[in-house]
């Protein structure tokens, strides 16, 4: 991986700063030059948002599977590859030194560190630092852990996977990139985010319905009236939300609902209309 990294990096960068930052990447991560280096990364790298072709993105997935990198400027990549640089040999001398970067970064160095979590050594070891993580008010930081990035849904336990699929839809990040959706809904999940639509509708606010992609496993009685709900609503995007989440379910009152949507539970059959292709229309 660190080569495959490496060799991008190469393609972006002067001979110049690849040599510099090939002369400090055996500073060990905590020392003076390891934190300058760290710190002056995008001084040396620049901004720009990288480049990578179909085989790389190949390559990375059968290393790597579920890490994308296509949306990383330079320097948060330049970043990554740097700590990926340490020896992992002993883990507690491994652990104590990343951890420790986590709490004097600045703003995009927390996102180089977050997206460095699937790549990282004792990946068990970062669950808490990740959980601590979608607790940040800071906009980037948090769609670095949310989005595009497999480690929370590999490692989160149930309660901090829910607060993260719920801070995501509360901060309306682009909620179709968190890896693992499908696979880690949950019924206290459903019911969390049948609440948070709740509090919505009481303040008037409009809800991102990709929230009943969460819940349709796990409709019953309690949940079923929001989804009769947005079966009726006037919104077209709504109407077919209801019908997806109706498709998901075994609960029989959702069964006959989707019933009375013949031509909506037909495009759903037909493969037409699936939750992908329901994220792309709301993202148009």
């Amino acid at each position: 991986m660190r080569e495959l990294l490496g060799s991008i990096i190469q393609r972006h960068v002067s001979a110049d700063t690849w040599n510099w930052m090939a002369e400090r990447s055996s500073a060990a991560i905590g020392s003076s030059a390891f934190n300058t280096a760290f710190a002056a990364m995008p001084r040396k790298t620049g901004k720009t948002l990288i480049q990578i072709t179909e085989e790389e993105k190949a390559q990375l997935q059968s290393l790597r599977s579920g890490l994308m990198i296509d949306d990383w400027s330079i320097d948060r990549l330049s970043r990554v590859w740097l700590v990926l640089q340490a020896d992992p040999f002993n883990e507690e001398k491994y652990f104590q030194s990343i951890d420790h970067l986590f709490l004097a970064a600045e703003m995009n160095e927390l996102v180089a560190l977050y997206s460095s979590l699937p790549l990282l050594a004792y990946p068990e070891r970062w669950s808490k630092r990740c959980s601590d993580g979608i607790r940040s008010n800071i906009g980037d930081v948090l769609q670095a852990i949310m989005c595009r990035n497999p480690y929370p849904a590999e490692q989160l336990e149930e309660k901090a996977w829910n607060q993260l699929v719920l801070k995501a839809f509360f901060t309306e990040k682009p909620v179709a990139e968190i890896i693992g959706l499908d696979e880690r809904a949950n019924q206290e999940l459903a019911n969390i985010l049948s609440d948070y639509a709740h509090e919505r509708w009481a303040a008037g606010r409009a809800i991102n319905p990709l929230l009943w992609r969460c819940t349709g496993k796990f409709i019953n009685a309690a949940i079923f009236p929001d989804i009769q709900r947005i079966a009726d609503s006037e919104n077209e995007k709504e109407r077919e939300a209801a019908a997806l989440a109706c498709y998901d379910s075994n609960y029989e009152p959702a069964k006959k609902l989707l019933d009375t949507m013949p031509l909506k539970k037909s495009a759903i059959e037909n493969g037409k209309l699936n939750w992908q292709s329901f994220a792309q229309k709301i993202n148009n």
